[in-house]
């Protein structure tokens, strides 16, 4: 929030006097002075910290300017109740926002099957070293297993590829990136890659990921690496990647390299339920109805990725209510998250 101080506007501000208490009658109360005084207080400290005036004041809270003016002034005639409470809500979404957006973090990486699976991949790939092919549901975790083997191996690469880098010179130009490469002729681009990846007797890992936007040059290319600089490169991507280099398609002579070099190919349909329950549990989760929902959630297309992000906006939902997480929150998530077609 931008915090300004000292304005021209402090002069219109004095708090009213509170020694005098109301007329008592209906939301006119000793307890409903009590709540005024706090209100008035603290309205009148983060008025003079921003510099506003009455009216900009007024206009924050949602109230007419003369309204606003008797309220403060403690010279309203109406019930002070409603006030109070309309003020007070403001006040609360006004320290919420003054605090900064708090995100639920994400449990860190989480050692699942599937994760297992696409790392012992990963590894075998480097020290053989040989091309290897991750392919699998979106959100079973390749990216995330990728991202930690990367971080935690020496002599490992990661690359991820867009639709805009899926040309075989937009991903050498990607791929140069990553290994830390500055070659700006694009005529020795692969030989400065390649170079870079060799490491005899070292291992070294070039993981390249959502590889189903490349286009079928690029990834022949990638097995150039393979065979010239011996290096281990690890093909990761979604189902469509595994089907396009599948049997059928790999019969003709511009597929036989690719199939004959592929040292093992891991294709990941769906989580495992265990996977599913592990991650629930690592997010702290342990009420049974709403382990059962998240299951649900995950088997769904996007699996630990829904979960997540279901689990952050009904925490955020359930902050904004000043409650735990409940089922209901997270019932509310996933509606309102409007995921087309998987409701």
């Amino acid at each position: 929030m931008n915090i300004h101080h000292g304005t021209s506007q402090d002069h219109q501000w004095q708090l009213p006097e509170t020694s005098v208490p109301f007329k008592d009658g209906p939301g006119r109360t000793a307890k409903d002075f009590e709540t005024w005084v706090k209100l008035v207080t603290r309205i009148y400290e983060i008025a003079v910290l921003n510099g506003w005036s009455k009216t900009k004041t007024a206009e924050q809270i949602g109230m007419p300017t003369s309204t606003f003016s008797g309220w403060y002034q403690g010279t309203y005639q109406g019930r002070f109740d409603r006030h109070n409470e309309a003020v007070g809500k403001y006040l609360a979404l006004y320290d919420r926002i003054d605090e900064g957006p708090s995100v639920p973090q994400s449990p860190d990486f989480l050692q699942t099957h599937a994760a297992r699976v696409i790392t012992d991949t990963l590894f075998a790939a480097q020290i053989m070293p040989a091309l290897v092919m991750v392919t699998g549901a979106a959100g079973i975790g390749k990216t995330a297993s990728a991202e930690h083997f990367a971080a935690s191996r020496p002599h490992t690469h990661l690359a991820t590829i867009s639709p805009h880098t899926r040309t075989v010179h937009a991903m050498l130009t990607e791929i140069a990136f990553a290994v830390g490469v500055r070659s700006h002729n694009p005529t020795r681009l692969v030989r400065s890659i390649g170079e870079r990846l060799e490491r005899k007797g070292a291992g070294t890992l070039l993981i390249v990921d959502e590889a189903q936007n490349l286009v079928d040059d690029a990834i022949n290319q990638l097995r150039h690496f393979v065979d010239q600089y011996r290096c281990g490169v690890a093909v990761l991507g979604n189902t469509e990647t595994y089907s396009r280099f599948s049997t059928s398609v790999m019969d003709g002579s511009k597929y036989g390299q690719l199939r004959r070099r592929i040292f093992k190919r891991v294709k990941i349909d769906r989580p495992r339920k265990d996977d599913l329950l592990a991650f629930i549990k690592a997010w702290g989760v342990t009420d049974q109805e709403q382990i059962t929902f998240l299951t649900g959630v995950g088997m769904k297309p996007g699996a630990l990725g829904q979960i997540d992000m279901t689990i952050k906006v009904a925490m955020i939902n359930a902050a904004g209510d000043r409650k735990a997480l409940t089922l209901d929150h997270l019932k509310w998530a996933w509606e309102n998250r409007d995921v087309e077609g998987l409701g």
